[in-house]
């Protein structure tokens, strides 16, 4: 691929894979970094345009309590890939609370040989598997490459860190560095996302007569909040009365969300529309500012790094034309450990059977499914759980303290704790959190946390 005077090389593997999207669907699994639940026309943002998301819910399905694998990036993206919640799953957190002296640098738990990722499986059953944007379960070197966890392909970040740079002078690509000469020392000439957008559309282009999974974990509207100013996103909020970082992150989600209908069009473009699944989503909670500033938290209390709702719950369309009701609205409860049991289900393969998730494509195909006992949770930074079960959500910080108890039907912001009127509700998920979590080594849960009574 070519951007000005850039070129980007986009290896692509010989594969034995013969499976043709006519067998099965292709799957396109979208995830932006850090947008909020309200940070989309469909969910009620008053100030962002995200005419793609908002076009997914009218011919698609808006799901309204779907929710997010964790609360912070590398751990949803280890519970997307593994369809392990985080009381199973290997990275529990960005960074390990414990025993550092395991590691040379920075305490990055990477995925082993051993974990099993919905790419694999999908790989296994003859798709073509890539992944484009920011990977965050392995640096180059480590068990937890994409190529070692079932992508035939891979264009993008490798560490979560390193995907805070929109102007990088490199990326990863199918297991080797690939320079980005016009971003080297210091210069900003190449826009990151423009890269990731493009090899979106070559992807998909190149294997257009194969069944394919493709992930797209693109990295805005991550901080760096930086965005060129002569994009047509930018120009939408540019004259706004807003402070600049959220004019910058505004634009973020608006570019991103143009890329999907570049995808969108794409797929019509190759009459692939009726033959493919899009998700479209983000990975958790927005940062104060956005919250605060422009409600990107959509009236839901928390924000990123903490489970409560508004880090956790995640806006979600589906579409898939002849197959997903179009325009309609479903409360149905689940969440990101869905997704593996889900594909397998629709590409006609059996899932693992260790998984936490359950296949949901009864519900995506508009169809009455038993819904999940309960939704389980923890983040060690600060040690938090949390679990949905049914109309009730709880949260503790410690295992030793008492849980907050909340009745989503009739307080979705979670102001009131009601926890002393439903003692046995209180009791039973405290017993549930009990129960949900295997010891880490490098996430010990913790009784009760400073600070906090």
């Amino acid at each position: 691929m070519r951007i000005g005077q850039i070129v980007v090389p986009f290896v692509l593997l010989a594969l034995a894979a013969t499976t043709s999207a006519a067998d099965k669907p292709n799957i396109i699994y979208i995830m932006l970094d850090d947008a909020g639940y309200g940070d989309f026309g469909a969910f009620g943002s008053k100030q962002i345009q995200t005419p793609n998301f908002d076009r997914m819910c009218k011919e698609g399905t808006r799901f309204t309590q779907h929710y997010s694998g964790s609360a912070v990036c590398a751990p949803t993206r280890c519970v997307l890939m593994t369809g392990l919640h985080p009381g199973h799953c290997r990275r529990r957190d960005n960074t390990a609370t414990a025993h550092h002296e395991d590691f040379a640098g920075r305490p990055l738990v990477f995925l082993k040989d051993e974990d099993v990722t919905v790419a694999e499986a999908l790989q296994e059953a003859g798709y073509v598997t890539g992944g484009i944007g920011k990977w965050g379960l392995g640096n180059p070197g480590t068990s937890g490459e994409p190529a070692k966890q079932g992508f035939d392909h891979w264009f993008g970040y490798l560490d979560q860190v390193h995907a805070h740079n929109h102007y990088t002078d490199w990326l990863w690509e199918d297991g080797d560095r690939r320079e980005i000469p016009e971003n080297a020392n210091g210069k900003k000439q190449v826009y990151v996302h423009d890269l990731l957008e493009e090899a979106t559309l070559k992807f998909i282009r190149t294997y257009q007569d194969k069944a394919f999974f493709l992930y797209l974990a693109y990295t805005l509207p991550h901080g760096e909040y930086v965005i060129p100013h002569d994009d047509p996103a930018y120009a939408m909020y540019a004259d706004k009365q807003l402070p600049q970082r959220v004019k910058e992150y505004a634009a973020m989600v608006t570019r991103a969300d143009r890329s999907v209908g570049e995808i969108l069009a794409l797929l019509e473009e190759l009459k692939l529309d009726e033959e493919t699944i899009v998700f479209y989503t983000s990975d958790n909670g927005p940062n104060t500012l956005f919250a605060n500033r422009i409600n990107s938290g959509g009236g839901l209390r928390g924000i990123k790094r903490q489970l409560y709702e508004g880090g956790l719950r995640a806006a979600m369309a589906v579409r898939w034309p002849g197959k997903v009701p179009a325009g309609r609205t479903s409360e149905f409860i689940w969440s990101m450990t869905d997704l593996f049991p889900t594909a397998c289900e629709l590409a006609g393969v059996k899932a693992p059977e260790h998984l936490d998730g359950m296949s949901v494509a009864p519900t995506l195909l508009g169809k009455e499914q038993t819904p999940h006992k309960h939704l389980y949770w923890e983040i060690h930074h600060p040690f938090q759980q949390a679990v949905r079960m049914g109309k009730w959500k709880a949260i503790r910080f410690g295992t030793e303290s008492p849980v907050q108890l909340y009745d989503l039907n009739s307080d979705s912001a979670e102001k009131n704790n009601v926890a002393a009127a439903h003692p046995d509700v209180a009791k039973r998920i405290s017993e549930i959190m009990n129960n949900s979590r295997t010891e880490s080594r490098y996430w010990p849960s913790v009784k009760r946390p400073q600070g906090r009574r």
